[in-house]
């Protein structure tokens, strides 16, 4: 089937794309002490010299002091920090490309190097990390507030250094995440509550001071996720009338995007329709969407890290909801950690040089 589609220009506010395909964000642990190298320079200016629309880049630390729970991670607050994203997005925009931090913070998630700790205390909403199991102690409404302001600042720090866009992490349960989930926010103040919209007041308060920093015409994508890193089966939204009443609101609030993660793009969200979630998402809100999970690879990523590999696969279904319009964009994951050249062998019709992902290829910046 063509994948025309795929190259086809778009655009959200002042961003203006050459083609429909984002990298999707990949937590690389190569920044020591949370600073980006002329590594990391070069890994993503090959992405935009290889022709993607829009580098969405690893999750990078907002300035509270546990967002992190690897030392290697990049950080998007300090002096040297944004210096050196600095030279991150001149090398993507000299290459023709279009880059947006995407802003983190894991919340109640633990370390990956047990030898290593962050320098604070943990944020969670109840601390809990997993329904019932205690992790830290509950966020104060200082701390949270100061949490909103944290991505706000590390918004108005891209739009400074002149990335086009910004995207939130409020997916897999991370902190954002974690606000939304019964299973770990259990406040009873506004910050929680027994509805999804008012469990959502968390995120909702972080777009409206991020749209505040930016301006209006600055686009803003928020990542969402009905699944969790500690539970595969959650669903936020059950049925399509919980899922209008959690999107609306952050459409409301500024989310310009809506970057919906699945683990397979192709299954559907609810009974009754083949959409996915990004297609439910621009049906409930009529704002763009982006659909991510194992496009292009017969594997999905959880089993990667496991040390599946995965072959490449055709892309023929993708078209086909593309080409009716069912979500904007597409984000490739591991296709393109592991070949920086994917979008241009696609575009070209070079299927047959296409690699197969394998898990060595998180070990390394090609």
């Amino acid at each position: 089937m063509s994948t025309d589609a795929l190259f086809r220009p778009f655009q959200v506010k002042s961003m203006t794309l050459a083609n429909r395909i984002a990298m999707a964000p990949m937590t690389r642990s190569f920044s020591p002490g949370g600073v980006a190298t002329s590594e990391v320079v070069d890994y993503y200016r090959r992405r935009a010299e290889n022709g993607v629309g829009l580098i969405i880049s690893e999750g990078t630390g907002v300035a509270r002091p546990a967002s992190l729970n690897d030392p290697n991670v990049p950080r998007f607050h300090g002096e040297q920090e944004l210096a050196a994203w600095k030279q991150v997005i001149d090398a993507v925009h000299a290459a023709g490309g279009k880059m947006a931090p995407q802003l983190w913070h894991v919340g109640a998630v633990r370390t990956r190097d047990p030898q290593w700790t962050p320098p604070g205390p943990y944020d969670s909403p109840s601390g809990l990390s997993s329904p019932g199991k205690q992790f830290g102690e509950p966020m104060s409404d200082a701390e949270v507030a100061d949490a909103v302001d944290a991505f706000a600042k590390a918004a108005g720090a891209a739009k400074a250094l002149g990335f086009d866009s910004i995207e939130l992490h409020g997916a897999h349960g991370y902190l954002i995440d974690q606000f939304f989930w019964h299973g770990v926010n259990v406040r009873e103040d506004r910050w929680g509550g027994k509805t999804l919209p008012e469990r959502s007041r968390f995120a909702v308060e972080i777009l409206k001071a991020v749209r505040r920093e930016v301006g209006e015409d600055y686009p803003v994508i928020i990542r969402l996720s009905q699944w969790k890193q500690q539970d595969f089966t959650v669903k936020l939204a059950a049925d399509p009338k919980e899922m209008e009443a959690w999107l609306a609101p952050l459409a409301d609030a500024g989310a310009d995007v809506f970057h919906c993660s699945q683990r397979r793009f192709w299954e559907p969200e609810f009974e009754g329709s083949d959409l996915n979630f990004a297609g439910w998402a621009k049906k409930l809100t009529g704002k763009p969407t982006i659909t991510v999970g194992s496009v292009g690879l017969s594997g999905e990523f959880i089993a990667a890290y496991g040390g599946e590999a995965s072959q490449p696969a055709s892309l023929d279904g993708l078209m086909e909801r593309l080409e009716r319009e069912e979500f904007d964009m597409v984000a490739v994951g591991r296709a393109l950690l592991q070949d920086p050249e994917w979008v241009v062998k696609v575009r070209d019709g070079r299927e047959d040089e296409l690699k197969s992902f394998e898990r060595s290829a998180m070990g390394v910046l090609y």
